[in-house]
């Protein structure tokens, strides 16, 4: 027996559920690719991207999802041999390090802990000690999805900044772009990077990336620099040049129409939409924690996004859990990833997500900790139910 009939909820960190209108944005004849509608709709979409990045800087639009707009933002700023030191959190910062080994640059690893954000102080410490400055880049992510780390890209600009160090401070916003805060040009980030399929709401395949002059220095010497990722290249006068050539048309419409939505609602409402609802997971987390079985994998508080959780579970399989509420419940979870992979699993709040949304997963959850036998606290979701009860204004 299940109880599974109706829509599947997908509570995974991306791609992330598509608003009904995004979807029907895309259900057109196909755009003549050389008309001034065309051309309106790039521009406009550059200019809000700049918008949703904060920057007074270029933006670019590539048909790839977030590991294509990792390569692009290293080919355009590197040259083969160039040091770059990586942030780690968890698994991403690390594989978007791992494409700059492959790529030819030197890579070192600010070692960190799955369980913490990155420390600013050591981050400093570190650039303090390259007193040649050989680290010609640094590469951080706002939230690292595998661990559900939130890193302060602000305090990192500082203490960057604070050593006069002339490395490029990059940031992958992937999981946070729409979600949460992100001040590209008052925090001191060089270039910055996203995709659509989180909390932009669109379908995979674009990827974003913005640049603000002191990138575009270091870009005009950079040698790994190819056709199809090159700035200069995408700032020819033809318009097919802003896409190395055919534009992804569809996945363009439904990127606007997901903007619209964004604008629409407020940014700064959307931000406050999504740390309501990540408080009311966390909530819900605490309490089934009490059952010395489920815990978070992030420690401290404040080091917790507002656009994924990760849920570590001691001495029970996750994928049974994961299996029940997919399987009986049409509730999909995300699993453990990298070091976490089969230690845990991933409740995602970013993007069209709603309150119902987030109350029937975490009521799903609760019925898989009872139905599998899994010791847990009581009361998780009627501790959400009472926090947004208590936040949410009448």
């Amino acid at each position: 027996m299940t109880v599974r009939a109706g829509r599947e909820f997908l509570a995974i960190p991306g791609p992330t559920t598509m608003p009904d209108e995004v979807l029907q944005a895309m259900h057109r004849p196909a755009l003549d690719i050389y008309s001034s509608q065309m051309v309106e709709l790039t521009e406009s979409l550059l200019a809000d991207l700049s918008k949703l990045f904060a920057t007074k800087g270029k933006s670019y639009i590539y048909i790839a999802n977030g590991h294509g707009a990792w390569e692009a933002t290293l080919s355009n700023v590197l040259s083969r041999g160039d040091k770059l030191l990586v942030l780690e959190s968890g698994r991403f910062a690390i594989g978007w390090g791992q494409a700059a080994a492959a790529m030819g640059a030197e890579v070192e690893v600010l070692k960190g802990d799955w369980r913490r954000a990155v420390r600013a102080d050591e981050v400093e410490a570190r650039l303090r000690q390259d007193k040649d400055h050989t680290i010609k880049a640094i590469v951080a992510v706002q939230v690292d999805t595998a661990s559900g780390a939130y890193n302060d890209i602000e305090a990192i600009g500082k203490a960057i900044k604070s050593t006069g160090h002339p490395a490029l401070f990059m940031v992958d916003t992937v999981a946070s772009l729409g979600c949460m805060p992100f001040e590209m040009d008052k925090w001191g980030v060089d270039v910055a990077m996203s995709g659509s399929q989180k909390g932009l709401m669109t379908p995979p395949g674009l990827g974003f990336v913005a640049a603000n002059g002191r990138a575009w220095e270091v870009h005009k010497k950079a040698n790994l620099r190819t056709p199809y990722w090159d700035w200069t290249e995408r700032e020819g006068s033809e318009h097919y040049r802003k896409y190395a050539g055919t534009a992804p048309v569809h996945l363009l419409f439904a990127l606007r129409k997901a903007i619209d939505m964004l604008q629409t609602e407020g940014l700064e409402n959307a931000f406050e939409r999504h740390r309501l609802l990540a408080e009311a997971v966390r909530r819900a987390v605490a309490v089934w924690s009490e059952g010395q079985v489920l815990g978070f994998n992030i420690a401290e508080a404040n080091e917790r996004s507002n656009t994924v959780t990760t849920v570590t579970m001691n001495g029970h399989d996750p994928a049974a859990l994961q299996r029940y509420c997919k399987e009986k419940c049409g509730v999909v979870l995300g699993t453990g990833i990298g070091e976490l992979s089969g230690q845990a699993f991933r409740i995602a709040h970013m993007g069209h997500v709603n309150a119902p949304m987030i109350l029937g997963t975490l009521g799903v959850v609760e019925v898989g900790l009872t139905a599998l036998g899994i010791p847990h606290g009581r009361g998780g979701t009627e501790a959400a139910i009472e926090y947004l009860g208590e936040n949410v204004g009448a």
